[in-house]
């Protein structure tokens, strides 16, 4: 049935073929051994029945692609249980991104989250991604979300609703697909009552929530 030309062609699409899964079977091991590398690296260090009950939340948490608030004082370890969050997910071979909503000057945080255009304003030399382009597919994480401006709280409503961004400078909307992990020291309930925080924004990261126990909550780690 077969020419001998399309009989060699077929061994060596088989050929090829295989030779392509060894490579992606080799590179998904070389992934998973930086993903081990990365979580021992940033060990969650204690024993104590309390942090041993927060690793099993971590665990249940990845599972879920879903907004995760973690709440906790400060130094108490919240973008390290983010960051296994992250890695112990499915987007665990996908970016991690990290901003602390308090450490930018307001006029200058929508455009690091949300990014612009080319001559939307000026000095805009460039188009500039911002962070949740470039975290598609991955994972934000959004430390001290309790001190995030107002007009930053409602394009972040947007994309936790919608799944899409509002880039200064450009009229139409940009789909992403970024998991959002928030942190907060603060009672954002307090805060909705002083009007320093949306109350449907927090709905929306409040779908599960972790806090992380002080030292004083753990002593048996000390």
């Amino acid at each position: 049935i077969y020419q001998p030309t399309d009989f060699l062609l077929s061994i060596f699409n088989a050929y090829e073929k295989k030779r392509l899964e060894v490579e992606k079977r080799r590179s998904s091991l070389k992934l998973s051994q930086s993903v081990n590398d990365i979580l021992e690296k940033k060990m969650i260090v204690g024993e104590s029945d309390v942090v041993n009950k927060l690793r099993e939340r971590i665990q249940k948490a990845a599972k879920h692609d879903t907004t995760i608030l973690v709440s906790g004082a400060s130094g108490t370890g919240k973008e390290l249980v983010a960051t296994h969050i992250h890695y112990l997910s499915k987007r665990k071979f996908e970016k991690f991104i990290t901003i602390n909503s308090g450490s930018l000057p307001n006029e200058l945080i929508e455009s690091e989250l949300f990014g612009y255009e080319k001559g939307s304003f000026t000095g805009a030399g460039n188009t500039k991604p911002g962070l949740f382009e470039l975290a598609h597919k991955g994972t934000v994480f959004l430390d001290e979300i309790g001190d995030l401006p107002k007009n930053a709280q409602v394009k972040l409503l947007r994309v936790l609703q919608e799944g899409e961004i509002d880039k200064i400078g450009r009229t139409d909307k940009i789909k992403v697909n970024t998991r959002v992990i928030a942190a907060t020291n603060k009672n954002l309930l307090t805060e909705i009552e002083k009007k320093n925080f949306r109350e449907d924004l927090y709905y929306r990261l409040n779908v599960l929530t972790l806090k992380v126990p002080t030292l004083a909550e753990r002593r048996d780690d000390i």
